[in-house]
């Protein structure tokens, strides 16, 4: 067995396609291999039709190869073209490589693999020594071309967020499946506008709106107003996640009115915050203090803790109560930052009832934006939003993927 036919068995070439030759250039800083195939005389290839068609005249490409130890490795190859039973001249697609790409299916399937492994499109464009946007392209063909093939039928529950591409810019609305705890849709945008995008995109796999009967979001005015014009059969749940984020807020802004005036609260803004069973021993031990210490402290984080209760209702009708409850203890103790969340709740407590009365698992949200700030946090941000998007159906759609030399 020759060299040739070994790298015929390492790169799976089958009749009629052979390698006419492989070179080594070793003259520093290049260090490159270079193969290149042909095509046995005479072959035939089928078109369209699956008629045999003869060559027609070849033409000259060039794909980018895994490298051989410290060396590039390119494939050449005249390629063929065919005249069609038709009369149109088309070129052979090749079995190393899809088409349209500069890069061979092994080179693909492993930049997807270093992707997956959750390395940063940079480390692995600098890791293969090519261009980032190399990658990126690779990356975007097969997301896309299996994100189209994506079925959403079964879809009833649908969860919505927003998320940026960096801090404070260019916002990406997020479309979920709670029930299969995968992301369906992201757009460009937030507010009613990207809830109709979400409708367009079920319109366009052949899925009515009407079909989603539970809808899932934070407070946003402009959320609900798009959920009512766009799926008016869906009853809005509020995420469970956003709500106690607004109250948190309300809890940290009484601490840092107490704050000014006693430096002892220095330091303790999570104190307050974290859940209780998620503080350790002295910090446990130092909120006991405080909350005895400044009174007004305390009330507040006694009703912060009580709302928690809602969550664990088992009817409509106990919830409401509760609720109503909750909202005279807040006026009782007359602290302004949690008279300022009962007017927000007050408008929003249909949404709060909602979620008692079906228990929609919304945390799937809050899962979902961990995964994608994660992401963005490896990337330092995403300047483009394709990018962006991209990422979030690679990481969080939960897609069977499409990809080369069966890489799924």
């Amino acid at each position: 067995m020759n060299s040739n036919q070994l790298f015929e068995m390492a790169l799976g070439l089958q009749s009629p396609w052979f390698i006419e030759e492989v070179e080594f250039k070793n003259e520093e800083p290049l260090k490159e291999l270079h193969i290149t195939l042909g095509v046995k005389e005479n072959s035939k290839f089928k078109d369209h039709l699956d008629i045999e068609c003869s060559i027609y005249d070849t033409k000259k490409r060039t794909w980018q190869h895994l490298n051989f130890f410290e060396h590039k490795c390119y494939l050449h190859c005249m390629v063929p073209r065919i005249k069609n039973s038709d009369g149109k001249v088309k070129m052979v697609e090749v079995p190393w490589s899809r088409k349209g790409s500069g890069f061979t299916l092994l080179f693909e399937a492993l930049a997807l693999r270093l992707i997956e492994g959750e390395m940063p499109v940079n480390k692995v464009a600098n890791l293969l020594k090519v261009h980032p946007q190399s990658i990126w392209t690779i990356f975007n063909y097969w997301v896309r071309s299996t994100y189209k093939e994506d079925n959403i039928d079964t879809l009833t529950q649908l969860g919505i967020d927003e998320t940026s591409s960096k801090k404070g810019h260019n916002y990406i609305t997020v479309g979920v499946d709670l029930s299969s705890n995968r992301v369906i849709h992201a757009t460009e945008g937030k507010g009613a506008k990207s809830i109709e995008k979400i409708k367009d995109y079920m319109n366009s796999k052949s899925v009515s709106p009407s079909q989603i009967i539970d809808a899932s979001i934070d407070l946003s005015p402009s959320f609900i107003c798009g959920l009512k014009e766009h799926f008016p059969n869906a009853e809005i749940h509020f995420d469970r996640f956003h709500v106690k984020k607004l109250l948190n807020t309300a809890m940290d802004e009484v601490r840092k009115i107490e704050r000014k005036e006693h430096d002892e609260l220095k330091g303790h803004k999570y104190t307050f915050l974290k859940n209780k069973k998620n503080l350790s021993d002295k910090k446990h031990s130092q909120l006991s203090e405080l909350i005895t210490l400044f009174p007004t402290l305390g009330e507040a984080y006694r009703l912060k803790e009580l709302f928690d209760d809602v969550w664990e209702m088992t009817s409509e009708q106990e919830a409401s109560d509760f609720i109503d409850f909750w909202i005279s203890e807040v006026e009782k103790s007359k602290i302004p930052p949690f008279i300022k969340f009962t007017k927000t709740l007050k408008l929003h407590r249909s949404g709060i009832v909602n979620f008692v009365k079906e228990k929609i698992n919304n945390g799937v949200l809050e899962g979902i934006n961990n995964k994608i700030q994660l992401a963005k946090r490896r990337a330092r941000g995403f300047r483009n939003l394709d990018n962006f998007i991209n990422m979030i159906y690679f990481l969080c759609s939960k897609l069977n993927f499409k990809l080369p030399l069966d890489y799924a």
